[in-house]
Parts: structure tokens; sequence; C-alpha cells
């Protein structure tokens, strides 16, 4: 049975779902999202003998909102997870994360490999700095179309996606799934900048199988204070690449795992699929071949729960 409460964590309260007992797992989700997105991995993993906890991040659902754009760097966000571990009374954890939950799972095992036992990261692969601002040069390389830029236009997309949203959800969770029509590639997520990004995302009538109703109900819901907070994350790309700069060059050694679907547009980003080809040499403890799911889209752990569960539980037996 999940359980909800709330925790004070690196000067903010944090609402926790969690079931099981045993070594702690903390599973980090993406945008636009919530805990909801692994009620999946639940049952499973604590049936496997483990302690499950999904927090809703800060900018997300019940937890705490901050105003401050600077509030929500990759350095807070790292800082939660392991005060989380902390105040569920661990000194270790191994720690999952999905889309954006991915890369702070990622640099929480690359910051404080002390802590982590294990990372997975399904959607986003490990982060390799580069050599220049993410967001100059997607502005660069697109023209100011790339979602990125969009989002960070202040209050823009905030406003666009509070308009409705239900509406928001479905045609995101629809248009990057991988039920939608074309390829990952012929998907770039560009946005025109003055009709927005919901305009070219297509409705559909019917939700796909893994996508119900009361899934939609949760979401809507956990979005009830607006989209600001979470766009926030993106509004730091740059500063994160700034606070980072000691990283550079630093890989994760923790044990690893990266889990992505073949018809997801964030693995066909422009230099992606070659990072991706290279991880076996560029990790040195990637305990398998990085796991492609044939016809899933981004939403990996919802849209291919049984082969996702499968995987991380071999991992995290393997890691132990």
């Amino acid at each position: 049975m999940v359980e909800h409460r709330t925790v004070d964590v690196n000067g903010i309260r944090l609402h926790i779902a969690e079931q099981g007992s045993g070594p702690l797992v903390v599973l980090l989700h993406g945008f636009p999202e919530s805990w909801h997105s692994w009620h999946h991995q639940f049952g499973p993993l604590a049936d496997a003998g483990f302690r499950v906890v999904a927090p809703d991040q800060r900018g997300y659902g019940r937890s705490d909102h901050p105003e401050d754009v600077d509030a929500y760097t990759i350095l807070h966000l790292v800082g939660d997870v392991v005060g989380l571990i902390h105040a569920l009374g661990e000194e270790k954890a191994y720690v999952v994360g999905h889309d954006w939950g991915a890369p702070v799972a990622w640099h929480t095992a690359l910051l404080r490999p002390d802590m982590v036992l294990g990372v997975a990261g399904l959607s986003v692969p490990p982060p390799f700095r580069g050599t220049r601002p993410p967001l100059a040069t997607m502005e660069e390389r697109f023209g100011g179309r790339f979602y990125w830029n969009y989002f960070n236009r202040p209050g823009v997309a905030d406003a666009e996606f509070a308009r409705d949203t239900r509406t928001t959800l479905r045609k995101f969770f629809y248009s990057a799934s991988g039920d939608a029509p074309g390829t990952a590639e012929g998907r770039q997520p560009l946005v025109d900048p003055e009709r927005g990004w919901l305009a070219a995302m297509p409705d559909p009538e019917v939700l796909p199988a893994w996508l119900t109703e009361d899934d939609l109900d949760a979401l809507t819901e956990s979005f009830s204070q607006g989209f600001t907070g979470a766009l926030n994350w993106y509004r730091n790309l740059d500063r994160n690449w700034e606070l980072t700069a000691a990283w550079h060059g630093s890989v994760v050694t923790s044990p690893a795992l990266y889990i992505y679907g073949d018809r997801d547009l964030v693995p066909a980003f422009p230099g992606t699929p070659e990072l991706i080809e290279k991880l076996p040499e560029l990790m040195p403890n990637l305990r398998r071949e990085p796991l492609e799911l044939a016809g899933c889209g981004h939403w990996t752990q919802q849209e291919r729960p049984d082969e996702v569960n499968a995987a991380l539980i071999e991992f995290l037996k393997g890691c132990s």
C-alpha cells in the first residue's frame, strides 16, 4: 500500500509517496509529471525487497514551489535528494530518475558517490558537460525554436500550459509517446514562439492503453498551482552549466543502468545517439549495454512498466 506524507528537506517541504521496507530506492520524476509517474513501480519493487520512495520534486505537486528562479539549480535538486535520504534515516540509497529526474539522479551520483549505491536513468543519458552553455548552443542551432529556449521566456509557456491544464497534459503525454505518429527524429521539439508549443501537438480522441483518465486526473491535480515551478528547472540550464564547471570531465562511477525507448524524442536530440553508443566506454561501472525498448516513447516506466521493472529489479539486486 502506497502511503503519503510530507518531510522537511533542504529548507523546503517535500511530499513523498512510499511503500515497502529494505534498502532505499528513490524514484525521481520528470516534466511534466509527479510522484504518480512511478505508480507501476511501487508494488513490484517493494515486493522485491526494497523501500520505495518517490517525491514530488520542488516546484511540483504537493511539494513547496519556491518563487525564486535561482532556487531550482541542479545543486538545489541534488541537495533535495541528499536531504531526503537523510530525512528518511538512511546514509545511502539507490537513485532512479526519468526525464529531468535522470539528470538529478546522475548528478547525485556524480556529486555524492558516497551516498549512491547505484544509479539508473530513464530516457536522459548520463551528463557529460559540454564546452558551451546549453541554452546558447540550442538558440544558435535551432534559431530560438528549441523548446528549452521557449521555456526560458518568463511567463510565456507558463500561461500557455495553464490555460487548460488537462488538455496540455493529454497532448504532452500522447505526442511524446510511442503511440504518436512519426519517428522520434521527425518529432524534434521545436516551437513556433508566436503560436506556442501546444498548437502543433496532436490531441488524441482515444488515450493510449497505458494512459488512463485516472492518470490524467492525478496529473492535472498535481499542476493545480501552475507550471512555473517546473519550468524554472529549464531556466537554470545555463546556470547549471556554470555551477558544474568543477566536475567537467568527471564521470559517474557508481553502478549504473540506462534505459530508453527507440521512439523517444530525447535520445534523438543532436549528438545524443552518438553518446549512447559510446556509453559502455564512457561509464566505468555501467552494468549492461543501454537497454533500448522497441516501440517505446518518452514515458518509459509508464509505457513499458513490466520491462522497466524487471530491468530495475535485476540491476538493484545485482548491486547489493
